[in-house]
């Protein structure tokens, strides 16, 4: 990387251009947070980097592995959001900095359906196998998954795919949509909606907590009700705002709850019910899931925290055994979640409700 593009990076993120050469040199004394954050930042701007292979001052060689984003830029740098990346990459870089690894990163676009898209041919390392193993972050095609599988040892983060064989460390859905299911249920709500949004590759991650959030109906003696799941069916409405509409109509007709798949769709709703002349948790519950930092102005949420950090560094110590152990026992490693109590729940506040 040239010493320009370098000054860039520094000028962006208000930082030296020698912490920047520092990050791409692995220097031990460089926070992973600014590590991570430079070399996301490098990505998005298209920027390649990779060390030379050569043995370091002690004498050890350093492996590269690829990380690919599967993310369209603009999304990944929502201003109102905190994309959950960094503090993946955060652990990531951390643990490569210890374990002598190169990382590499790249975004590539959810549209891609095969590694032959023109979003990943500017990657000359994947074309040419020059990495060690490959780190995934974000829902990527099944063909993509199978193809890179194929050239190298991977690990995914928070995405585990039932159609191949690859490791995953993700977090314990189950658990986390199970806390929040006895939250709203001690408050007194017998009828809770499941609320998700369609993205451009099925996320089997939304899947995965409306499973749970269905046999915690069940748990509770409580009936499920196809009318109170919006996006995830085939008679989920095409947009956004049609989707918000039947959440309201859903309201009029008992719904006193929503779980939401994710934190940003659980911000989005309210201010969508804000809008409509709503207020939460007054009118209605709502709670989400990842623990993003909230929006300026947004309402504490009621959600469960993901350890991002220690995701990044646990795939990334589980894709070193994978490099050194090629044909080991695939492992999918589920990581706790905490309950973080917000200001979004509330007792029901209409006797519009009852138990099934």
């Amino acid at each position: 990387m040239s010493g320009l593009n370098q000054q860039l990076i520094a000028d962006k993120l208000n930082i030296s251009r020698t912490t920047v050469s520092r990050c791409f040199t692995n220097h031990k004394g460089i926070n992973p947070k600014t590590r991570a954050k430079v070399f996301s930042l490098a990505a998005k701007l298209g920027y390649q980097y990779l060390q030379p292979r050569s043995p370091n001052k002690n004498g050890v060689k350093s492996r590269p592995i690829g990380i690919l984003i599967c993310s369209e830029i603009e999304e990944y740098n929502r201003a109102d959001y905190e994309s959950p990346g960094v503090e993946l990459l955060t652990g990531i870089s951390e643990f490569a900095q210890l374990n002598h690894l190169q990382t590499e990163i790249h975004f590539v676009s959810p549209q891609a359906k095969s590694i032959s898209d023109p979003s990943f041919s500017s990657i000359a390392a994947l074309r040419k196998r020059l990495w060690s193993g490959v780190i995934l972050i974000y829902p990527f095609a099944p063909q993509i998954i199978g193809e890179i599988a194929a050239r190298f040892p991977c690990v995914s983060l928070v995405e585990q795919y039932g159609w191949v064989s690859i490791d995953c460390v993700d977090v314990n859905h189950y658990k986390g949509i199970t806390a929040l299911m006895d939250r709203l249920r001690q408050k007194g709500h017998t009828r809770i909606g499941f609320f998700s949004r369609k993205y451009a590759i099925e996320a089997a991650w939304s899947y995965r907590r409306f499973s749970a959030y269905v046999e915690n109906l069940a748990r509770f003696g409580l009936h499920y009700k196809e009318e109170d799941v919006i996006h995830l069916d085939i008679t989920s409405p095409k947009t956004m705002s049609a989707g918000y509409q039947n959440v309201v109509d859903r309201m009029d007709d008992g719904v006193t709850a929503w779980i939401c798949a994710a934190d940003h769709q659980a911000y989005d709703l309210i201010i969508a019910l804000t809008e409509r002349g709503y207020k939460v948790p007054q009118d209605v519950s709502i709670t989400g899931f990842d623990g993003i930092l909230r929006p300026q102005g947004a309402p504490a949420l009621d959600t469960v925290r993901i350890p991002y950090y220690e995701i990044g560094f646990s795939a990334s110590r589980r894709l070193l055994d994978r490099i050194n152990k090629r044909f080991d026992a695939i492992q999918e490693i589920l990581l706790e979640c905490r309950v973080h109590e917000g200001e979004t729940i509330a007792v029901p506040s209409k006797a519009r409700f009852s138990v099934h």
